[in-house]
């Protein structure tokens, strides 16, 4: 057994929907402007820019049931709703008509952001981390094996904010495919089982406040509500 100078913390973990299973999550990627509308209502030109990735910790996984807390330092906390692909295997230099092999099943998430900081972000040309990367900032409903909901390639993708309607799109208007971001990422990083993908967000993506009730929606994988405190 290893001799830690301190007790290492638990792995962070994702329910498996239909089982007493749990998902270990190893890294969190999330593409960045993968559908062109909200690439447009960020100010950019999605035929002239491809899409791009970032990261979030493992430990800013908010499994479903919980509440997300308003983070600290920020006056601006917005939601984006995303398809989640959790990896059961990977590589380096997957091919395209492989990158399907290495998903375990797929889940609905919340890329939650401070907008505020990310903006001074940009703005000065540093990293993203204190805008994406914080405690609780990637609330994830329980994951659905492949065996369960297939390949979701198309189907409704919505968030409601207190029941009033703010992002709608369909999986189809991705610019990236799931087989795709795999398969590129696979060149940019080793994957390996546990990885997790948000997989981009459609446009009207917007401020919450404590109290808000958020509910999403991915059509043929789940339904997620999380409620800000």
């Amino acid at each position: 057994m290893a001799d830690y100078v301190f007790a290492p913390e638990p792995t962070p973990t994702i329910p498996v929907a239909g089982s007493n299973k749990l998902f270990p999550v190893r890294r969190i990627y999330c593409v960045g402007r993968n559908f062109a509308d909200h690439a447009i209502e960020m100010g950019h030109d999605p035929d002239k820019e491809p899409p791009f990735f970032f990261q979030k910790n493992p430990d800013s996984i908010l499994p479903p049931g919980k509440d997300f807390p308003y983070p600290p330092e920020t006056n601006d906390v917005h939601h984006e709703i995303e398809l989640v692909v959790a990896l059961k295997s990977g590589g380096t230099d997957i091919p395209l008509d492989k990158a399907l092999d290495c998903v375990f099943g797929y889940g609905v998430g919340l890329d939650m952001t401070r907008r505020d900081l990310q903006g001074q972000a940009k703005k000065m040309g540093r990293p993203w981390e204190t805008g994406k990367s914080f405690e609780a900032s990637a609330p994830c409903s329980a994951i659905h094996p492949v065996s369960e909901v297939g390949h979701p390639a198309q189907g409704a993708i919505r968030l409601a904010v207190n029941g009033r309607t703010r992002q709608e799109g369909d999986l189809n208007q991705m610019i990236w495919k799931v087989p795709e971001m795999i398969a590129h990422l696979s060149r940019l990083f080793a994957l390996r089982p546990g990885d997790v993908i948000f997989a981009g967000t459609p446009a009207g993506v917007g401020a919450v406040v404590r109290g808000d009730v958020m509910t999403g929606h991915v059509e043929g994988v789940d339904d997620i509500t999380v409620t800000v405190v």
